[in-house]
Order: structure tokens, then C-alpha cells, then sequence
């Protein structure tokens, strides 16, 4: 092992933290771990990119030297372009080599700001300009992945420098030299890195990375893998999402590891995901970045390979349902262990260890030199001082190396970052072994008239039922009791069930009448994010909608009434469309029909 042996118990964590701080982690600095391994590891491969998803192509590899050189590269690059410590390069580019020598040379120059090239261009321009970007690089024009059209879209782009990787990004590399040229002067306090954060709407929301926070989850992280220099490992998050950059990205560099990168499109390739089996056993893989989404469709993908060498799945981003990772262990045959993180935490809180057994509902243990902590929650906010006795559900906060110094706009660090803690707003409990338990989110809670209903409890009912592969349960708007539960499901192929007969069969199993939901949606795919997250949010929009439809429908059954929701800060905004003529009448007996409905509704006509 490159840094002792794998963790198992907190007892191990413990053990470790007798060691001073500066003698457990071997580099403080991001760009440390990478110069590092490079020393150590120089011809190893740091990168096998698969070019197109088709197994007759060859891997481009990247050994680690290479990569340095490139890092240096970029960083020498940016410099001369006008980047110092408190300017950022923007980036707007998938999970590829080049994106890397981008986002590690930006640190070295200045700051990173990785972006999700799928926002819209007004979103991108804001986060350009919260970021103080001097310079953008993206994917150049390419044939499976269009960012370059999209990103000459982004106002205000003429007054940044602009390079295109596959065009004169690496042409301009190409002209540095391979050592750095400057001292860049890093400590670990110092911001090497802006991560976007909060949903994809609305003002942006910047999140600082240190040397120091980015080093912290890179190098403890392969205590819980039993991660090393022999490790192999796919890849196909974005590194614009932390979990790509630090959780699977740079804890892998800086122990040596291979990580396979499936095409420009990830894990949304389907020539790659037809044969994902047959590319393990080729690149001899040992390990699998994974999201329950990506788990739930590796269970229905029959193994044609030898996948042998594989020895785990990790999984994050979203809780693990237990029946996913029962299935998937004893389809697939692969352990399966469940992680936690958040971007304001350089990706990580806690892991469950692969030399230990999965805790079902579990996401681990936390991290070395660290604290979490779970208190409880009143009035819309963490009780610092206080602490939940373990079993207790609360809201989970912590702190250590690894948490931000907070947003690049101090003003929204209240209620997230505070006295030092790092407020999750995830709700759970420690068990008796140290293991943290997630269950739901406190901005979650669905308040159903008195009662405080944690939907991740009630998405334990349905995910029991054994036709149910996911569920995600929301706050649907009631007159009467201001929100009541709705859960959206979808089912296992061949499964025939409709809503009514699923919801009869699962109501028994829920833990209190009133978490019960009122609605229940079989659905073909549950909205995702970039990297296969189930957004609620789009959820709590459509839950809002078709309650919407239904009140007015009913309170005028001859006319016809379309209505449309949509996300709005935290909750949603309406446009009901009546076909017809103006009617101020009728707008008005619509406008009383919802009542005490809270959602921001528009009227219109014709």
C-alpha cells in the first residue's frame, strides 16, 4: 500500500489520529500529491481514455510524467497569459486528459473554475463573472459532444482568452516548456479552486477550495478504498462535479493509481455501456466509480467478461438503497460501499470501508482529523451547542481540514458555514460503531400539518417492494395541510404494477399514517442531474403541477386548462393556461379553488 493499511473500524481512524497531522499526510498542497506521485510513479499510467467506446480502438494513455509535464505546461501557460493567485481559468470540458492539465495547471497559475458546460449561457457568463475567470478553456468543436457551440453563446465571452481543447489549447502547451517557470508560491490555505454548487438555477453560488481542503480528501480517501499504485479504476464522472475532480479523480492520482475515462461523454455513452463489462476485463479494472443510477442499470446488463479483478463498487451522490446494493452484489457479484460527500467539503464526509462489511443504510465512517457530528435541528436551523445521542436523528455537520473557508460571496455562508462547523443540512444519525447514517435532507422535511415527515424513510417502504428499482419521495402542495407526501417510482423491467395496487401494498410498510403519500407516479427514469443525482427539485415541480391540474380542472370541468410548473428559488412558480376568451369571473373562481395552496401561480388566457 502506498500510505498503511486499509482502514476497517473507527478504532483504525482513531489509531491513526495519535499520529500528528503533518506526519499522516505526506503533501499539503494539491499540486504536491500530483508531483509526488509523478516521482514515484513516473511511467506508470495515470490516464487510459477511451477515444470512442469501441473495444477494437486502443486506450490513449497518459503515464504520470506525462501528466506533470503537462500540469506545468498549463501552468506556465496561464501565468503568461495573466492568471496569478487571484484569477480563475474557467473550464468547460468533459472527464479527458486535457481537461486535467487545465485543472490541475490552473491551481498552480491561479484558481480552477470548472463549469458545467450544460448550463445555460446566461448561467455560464454569471459564474465567469463571479470567478474573476481570465481565461476560458472548453472542448473544441467536436462530433459526440457540441460545448463549443454552446459556448460561444456565453455574453461577455470577447473579453476573456479563450482556448479550444483539440485546437490551440494543446497547440499553445506545446510551446512551454515542461518545467515550471515560475514559484508558485502554494501553502495549503491558499484557494486554488472555485466549485459551482446549489442546482442549477438562480444566482451563481461559488464554492473556494484550499490546497489544503483538496489534499485532505485526496490522500485520505484510499485508506477506506485500500486504493494503491496496482488500482484501476473507471471514471466517468465530470470534473466539474467533485466527486470526478477529488473522490475518484485525485485520490487516484495521488497513490498511483489508472483511471479509465469512458469517451467524452462518460457513463451517457452507449457504445461504452453496452460492452462496460468487456472494457473492465481489457483494462484489467479493480474498481468502479459509480452512482445508484449507474448501479441500478449494471444489475440489468448481463456480465459477458471476465470481471474478476474487480473487487468493489463505490457509490455516492445519492442515499444507496439497500435492496440496489443486494441486488447488485448478488447479481453482479461485486461488493458494493456507499460514500458521502458535498461539494463544500472537497467531496468527501465519510466512506464505508471495502475491509469491513456493507452497513446497509450506511455511508461510512468519517474521515481522519475530522469531526461529524449529528444535532439536532429546530426553527429552520442546526443547534450547534447540543449533540444527538447516537441513534438519534438529526442534522449531520462536521469540520476539519477539508472544509471550505466558505462561498466566494460571504453573505451566503450563513446557515451553511458556522463557529467553524460546516452545516450539511443532510438529516441522520450515528450509529454505536461510529457509522453515519443519511436518511433524508432537512430542506427536505415534508411538514404535513404537525407532523415533520422524513421522506427518506418512506422511500425505505417503497424501495422494499420488490417491483419498485427506485423511488424519490416529495412535497406535494395541500390546501388543508400545507404539504402531503408524493413518491415517484420506477419499476424493475417486467414488473407490471400500476400506482394504486404499488400504493396499497406499501402503505402498511411506512413508519406513520401521515407519512403515507397521497400520490404515487410510476415513472419511466426519475429526472437526474449531470452525474445521475436524482433532482428533487424537478420532482417537487411536477408533484406541484398535477395537483394544480387536478384543483382547477375540478372547479371548472368544462374548460380546458393547461398547467405548467417549474423551479423557482426553493419552491416552484405555476402558469395555469385557460383556452378560451378573457374570463375575470372565471380567473377568480379558479384563483379561490386553490386556496391556500402555496404556489405562486400566473393566469393567462387564450
Amino acid at each position: 500500500m502506498s500510505g498503511g493499511v486499509p482502514f476497517s473500524s473507527l478504532a483504525d481512524i482513531e489509531a491513526l489520529e495519535r499520529t500528528p497531522y503533518e506526519e499522516a499526510i505526506p503533501e499539503r498542497t494539491t499540486y504536491g500529491l500530483l508531483r509526488r506521485a509523478a516521482e514515484r510513479f513516473g511511467d506508470r499510467t495515470a490516464f487510459a481514455f477511451l477515444p470512442d467506446g469501441e473495444l477494437a480502438t486502443p486506450a490513449q494513455r497518459v503515464a504520470y510524467r506525462e501528466l506533470l509535464a503537462n500540469v506545468h505546461r498549463a501552468a506556465n501557460l496561464f501565468r503568461r497569459l495573466g492568471v496569478g493567485p487571484g484569477d480563475a481559468v474557467a473550464i468547460l470540458a468533459p472527464n479527458i486528459p486535457a481537461t486535467h492539465y487545465a485543472l490541475w495547471g490552473a491551481q498552480l497559475a491561479g484558481r480552477a473554475c470548472p463549469i458545467n458546460f450544460m448550463l445555460q449561457p446566461d448561467h455560464v457568463a454569471a459564474l465567469l463573472d463571479a470567478s474573476g475567470a481570465k481565461v476560458v478553456v472548453a472542448l473544441g468543436p467536436h462530433a459526440e459532444l457540441d460545448v463549443w457551440s454552446a459556448v460561444q453563446k456565453v455574453p461577455g465571452l470577447a473579453q476573456r482568452t479563450v482556448l479550444a481543447i483539440g485546437g490551440d489549447f494543446e497547440a499553445a502547451l506545446a510551446r512551454e516548456p515542461d518545467a515550471l517557470a515560475f514559484d508558485p508560491r502554494l501553502t495549503p490555505d491558499r484557494v486554488c479552486a472555485l466549485f459551482h454548487t446549489g442546482g442549477t438555477t438562480g444566482a451563481p453560488k461559488l464554492v473556494q477550495h484550499t490546497h489544503g481542503n483538496e489534499a485532505h480528501t485526496a490522500w485520505f480517501a484510499h485508506r477506506f478504498y485500500g486504493f494503491d499504485e496496482q488500482t484501476v479504476e473507471v471514471n466517468g464522472f465530470p470534473l466539474f462535479h467533485v466527486a470526478g475532480a477529488f473522490v475518484y479523480g485525485l485520490a487516484l492520482l495521488a497513490v498511483g493509481g489508472t483511471q479509465v475515462l469512458p469517451t467524452v461523454t462518460g457513463m451517457r455513452n452507449a457504445r461504452f455501456l453496452r460492452q462496460y463489462w468487456k472494457f473492465c476485463e481489457r483494462e484489467q479494472v479493480t474498481a468502479l466509480a459509480c452512482v445508484p443510477t449507474i448501479l441500478a442499470g449494471l444489475c440489468n446488463l448481463p456480465v459477458d467478461a471476465d470481471i474478476s479483478r474487480v473487487k468493489v463498487a463505490y457509490t455516492g451522490g445519492s442515499p444507496l438503497p439497500t435492496e440496489l446494493a443486494v441486488r447488485f452484489e448478488s447479481t453482479v457479484g461485486i461488493p458494493v460501499r456507499n460514500i458521502l460527500g458535498m461539494t463544500e467539503c472537497a467531496g468527501l464526509v465519510s466512506i464505508e470501508p471495502l475491509a469491513a462489511p456493507r452497513v446497509p443504510g450506511s455511508c461510512g465512517l468519517r474521515l481522519p482529523y475530522t469531526e461529524v457530528r449529528v444535532v439536532p435541528w429546530r426553527d429552520g436551523g442546526a443547534q450547534l451547542q447540543q449533540e444527538c445521542a447516537r441513534g438519534e436523528t438529526g442534522v449531520v455537520v462536521l469540520r476539519g481540514p477539508h472544509v471550505s473557508p466558505g462561498y466566494t460571496d460571504a453573505k451566503r455562508d450563513a446557515g451553511m458555514f458556522e463557529d467553524g462547523w460546516l452545516v450539511s443540512g443532510d438529516l441522520g444519525h450515528v450509529d454505536a460503531r461510529g457509522y453515519l447514517h443519511v436518511t433524508g435532507r432537512a430542506k427536505d422535511v415534508i411538514i404535513r400539518g404537525s407532523h415533520n415527515i422524513d421522506p427518506g424513510l418512506v422511500e425505505d417502504a417503497f424501495l422494499a417492494h420488490p417491483a419498485v428499482a427506485m423511488c424519490a419521495v416529495v412535497a406535494e402542495p395541500d390546501a388543508h395541510s400545507g404539504e402531503v407526501p408524493a413518491a415517484f417510482v420506477t419499476l424493475k423491467p417486467g414488473a407490471g404494477m400500476d400506482a394504486e395496487q404499488l400504493l396499497a401494498e406499501v402503505a402498511p410498510r411506512v413508519y406513520e399514517r401521515p407519512a403515507v403519500p397521497r400520490r404515487v407516479v410510476v415513472l419511466e427514469a426519475l429526472p437526474t442531474t449531470a452525474v445521475g443525482k436524482v433532482y428533487k427539485p424537478a420532482l417537487r415541480a411536477l408533484a406541484a403541477e398535477m395537483k394544480l391540474r387536478e384543483v382547477l380542472q375540478a372547479a371548472a370541468p368544462d374548460v380546458r386548462v393547461e398547467v405548467s410548473a417549474r423551479e423557482h428559488g426553493a419552491g416552484c412558480r405555476a402558469e395555469a393556461r385557460i383556452v378560451g376568451p378573457a374570463d375575470g369571473l372565471l380567473e377568480q373562481r379558479l384563483r379561490d379553488a386553490l386556496g391556500a395552496i402555496a404556489v405562486e401561480t400566473e393566469f393567462r388566457f387564450g
